[in-house]
């Protein structure tokens, strides 16, 4: 089994944490992940965010083409989780207000 915490994954976040823009992270990821896990990354995201905004599973469903397994297990994450999604959700909305 993979313990989380781990070398190889403190370098990816510290990778991670080096890159100053957009532009920076379009180019890491894409070489990093593949399109496709990209793209179901922002997807769980886009789901994150539109459950904190009181939107439900079908709504969220046909809004971002997640399955209700998707949706059901970021609910989990946002519920019983470790904070990881309300905590970028909380600074997205900070910044949208100081804008």
């Amino acid at each position: 089994m993979f313990d989380l915490h781990h070398e190889s994954l403190d370098r990816l976040f510290s990778s991670i944490l080096k890159l100053e823009s957009v532009e920076e992270c379009y180019r890491f990821f894409e070489d990093i992940c593949t399109i496709k896990e990209i793209r179901e990354i922002a997807q769980r995201l886009d789901v994150a965010v539109m459950l904190s905004e009181g939107k439900n599973y079908q709504e969220i469903s046909a809004l971002t083409g997640a399955s209700t397994a998707t949706i059901s297990r970021v609910n989990k994450c946002l519920l019983y989780g470790t904070g990881g999604y309300a905590g970028v959700i909380e600074k997205m909305k900070s910044e949208e207000r100081a804008q």
